[in-house]
């Protein structure tokens, strides 16, 4: 069982750039290959040329009966992989399980032919399948749930959010359980080709190259696709992991930049901290939003060394996985808490000079905790506390 005042993580699904399913997920990580791929659309070079860049795209697949696009067929099957895996693992629901979902583009793929390929016109049925709401009736129905069900937005900090929301939920009493999903497929290339102009995204090297986290010669991220759920609970029964309390905070600086005093970033991790119960001295793992960029980078190399003891590691999967956008913090979570499961983390491989407190590769996980941190664009900054399983 949950210790008290933890919520077990007790479920998880997921719907990567490495295919179906949460075990493709862990031995793409695992064997420490990209997801990413070289991919036809996808270049972005300042001439014109948009014939092939490396991104992260969630493969075609799913069943067509949950839904005419990719988004809400890959949020319903990590929906379902994540609650089949709970059942597993002897999780029962109660009498009101809740929805939240994580997301910050919906259906990018079936609005984009709304408009350009089918010029507004489209059955009533099919139009409503555009709504954001349409995935979760239509999850709600599939198993009767009738806890409340809603919809979290916080860029990339939305799967971070999405739990401390499902926490609030949980300790107010409003739910048993929650179903947690975060679900981002919105790499079209015309947006892939927007995050190159603002100067953040690679397309134009091998991820391992461009994508550096806390290395010299980083040059910004990949961008990936994800749907990852979690059912979260404190009757769990077999949880992968426990999360124990977390903080949120806005920047208020800029609607791209951190605040380089980082004082809300400081504030984030100091109350989670406080909420969670424990002190830094317990932290042995940070995993870290980690992107590749140089501000980012160094806001939370900043932190680790101000706050945590020298033997706390720090590891971000973005250079395999690819920034996944509104699903990044969730497909993050979902590393710390298989690692907990498994007795270690998949970290990228050092390609370059790092931060002394880079991981390398597979490494043991003991019971020290895990620090889940996510920097989302425009100052949203989260940060959660996880636990191995009692």
């Amino acid at each position: 069982m949950s210790p008290q005042g933890g919520i077990g993580i007790c479920g998880v699904g997921a719907v990567t750039g490495y295919g179906w399913g949460r075990e493709a997920l862990w031995e793409g990580l695992r064997t420490a290959k990209p997801a990413a791929t070289l991919t036809r659309g996808y270049g972005c070079g300042e001439d014109g040329d948009h014939d092939a860049g490396w991104v992260a795209r969630v493969p075609d697949g799913g069943d067509p009966e949950d839904g005419r696009g990719r988004f809400a067929r890959a949020m319903r099957a990590a929906a379902r992989e994540a609650i089949e895996d709970a059942h597993r693992r002897g999780w029962r629901e109660g009498r009101r399980v809740g929805l939240l979902h994580a997301v910050v583009l919906g259906e990018v793929d079936l609005w984009r032919d709304f408009y350009l390929l089918e010029h507004g016109d489209l059955r009533a049925r099919d139009y409503l399948a555009l709504m954001p709401s349409t995935p979760m009736s239509t999850l709600m129905q599939e198993y009767g749930f009738h806890g409340p069900a809603m919809n979290v937005s916080a860029m990339c900090a939305s799967g971070n959010a999405g739990l401390l929301t499902a926490k609030l939920w949980l300790d107010a009493g409003l739910v048993d359980d929650v179903v947690l999903v975060a679900t981002d497929l919105s790499l079209t290339p015309e947006n892939v080709r927007h995050f190159v102009r603002l100067g953040v995204t690679v397309v134009d090297t091998d991820p391992l190259d461009g994508c550096r986290p806390f290395q010299e010669g980083s040059r910004g991220f990949v961008m990936g696709e994800a749907s990852v759920a979690f059912v979260v609970s404190r009757r769990a029964k077999e949880p992968y992991s426990t999360l124990l309390g977390g903080a949120m905070s806005h920047d208020a600086f800029h609607a791209t930049s951190i605040d380089p005093e980082l004082p809300q970033v400081r504030l984030a991790f100091r109350e989670a901290l406080h909420d969670a119960g424990v002190p830094a001295s317990a932290v042995g793992y940070l995993n870290a939003h980690g992107p590749g960029t140089r501000q980012c980078d160094t806001a939370e190399a900043t932190i680790a060394d101000e706050l945590f003891p020298a033997d706390t590691g720090l590891y971000s999967v973005k250079p395999l996985v690819g920034h996944c956008q509104g699903a990044a913090a969730a497909v993050e979570v979902a590393v710390a808490a298989l690692g907990y499961d498994r007795g270690h983390v998949p970290a990228p491989p050092r390609v370059a000079q790092s931060h002394p407190r880079l991981l390398h590769g597979i490494v043991d996980v003991d019971d020290r905790l895990t620090v889940k941190s996510s920097l989302g664009m425009g100052g949203h900054n989260s940060v959660v506390v996880l636990a191995p399983p009692a």
